[in-house]
């Protein structure tokens, strides 16, 4: 049934009205994501001697110095807001121990910071599709930036850019120390990162305050949301209102990449049908929605059809629906339901 009906009057209106007219769009909402790892490692570069790097099995304490010492975190991505996902963390850093207080080996400096480094947070579905990456820099330890989101406890930290889903993302993050039921281990250099899980290390919880480049917004048509009854492609509109159970079809933009893709800039095939690599959910007034599709629409650019069905609960009266792609909300339209 998917897309069965493109060659219809309205689809072709809708392709029209907003997947050549970005104009329509509005302002989508940073998003707050919190991403939970385990098996945290920090291999400190502990010797000299290249030649002893990664060569112990088994568990190997770092010997810790004052200062000005470097280390390699690696650790495993497991969640996004609760949603299990794959993924691996890189971080690469220089102990620079800021303080206003030093004691000797410590650094003076007129705030408190840990070090300074630069991150990758590589991000996968659970299944393993790539998503994308988030690029970071800046410093950890200390306390929290203003305006950034108050869950975070600490660091100073700016997202300097992402690719796939994240593309030219931008915005900051921290650290919850709270969520810190295991201490991130300090491991020497010369341990073996391929028995780092067996070895084990700790949790941290990170949570990003994500400004997108672009975000999936609902095409806004001239009879409003471009929203269609999936059975005959007709309007949800007040006097066709949409029914609790209802499969329904929305076009959108900003869903980000596709399987199995295309080349920057360039219209979606009608085969093979190109689906949305990231996850995408549908909200209707605050309940999640049973997305049975989600794939780029032949002939558009940056153009989109979601599949999903009306929550059985839904209330009876104007709705809220909106849409979110690798956990980036859109901005909310209305939707009548009877």
């Amino acid at each position: 049934m998917y897309l069965q009906h493109r060659k219809t009057l309205l689809a072709a209106l809708v392709c029209a009205a907003g997947f050549i007219h970005p104009c329509l769009a509005q302002v989508a909402p940073a998003a707050i994501l919190e991403i939970d790892a385990q098996n945290v490692v920090r291999y400190y570069e502990d010797t000299t001697d290249p030649s002893k790097f990664a060569t112990v099995p088994g568990v190997v304490p770092a010997v810790v110095t004052a200062n000005f010492q470097t280390y390699v975190l690696i650790g495993d991505i497991v969640a996004i807001n609760g949603q299990p996902v794959r993924g691996t963390i890189s971080h690469t850093a220089r102990w620079t121990n800021l303080t206003p207080t030093p004691t000797p080996g410590l650094a003076i400096a007129d705030m408190v910071r840990g070090g300074l480094g630069q991150w990758a947070f590589e991000i996968q579905t659970s299944g393993g599709t790539p998503i994308g990456t988030l690029f970071l820099a800046g410093m950890h330890g200390g306390a929290r930036t203003p305006g950034s989101p108050l869950e975070i406890t600490q660091g100073n930290n700016a997202i300097t850019g992402g690719t796939g889903a994240f593309f030219g993302a931008r915005g900051d993050f921290g650290q919850v120390v709270t969520a810190q039921t295991i201490p991130v281990r300090a491991a020497s250099i010369t341990e073996d990162p391929a028995n780092r899980r067996k070895n084990g290390g700790g949790t941290i919880r990170w949570v990003f305050h994500v400004v997108p480049l672009s975000a999936p917004q609902i095409v806004a048509t001239a009879s409003g949301p471009a929203i269609v009854h999936a059975n005959d492609f007709s309007p949800v509109t007040a006097s066709k209102p949409a029914v609790a159970g209802e499969i329904l079809s929305v076009f959108a933009t900003g869903l980000g990449p596709t399987i199995p893709g295309v080349d920057p800039g360039q219209p979606f095939p009608a085969s093979p049908l190109q689906a949305a690599n990231s996850p995408v959910a549908v909200t209707v007034n605050g309940e999640s929605a049973d997305v049975l599709a989600a794939v780029g629409f032949p002939g558009a650019v940056d153009g989109y059809q979601v599949n999903f069905r009306v929550p059985s609960d839904a209330p009876k009266g104007n709705v809220t629906i909106y849409l979110t792609a690798a956990w980036i909300p859109g901005p909310s339209v209305s939707m009548p339901v009877q």
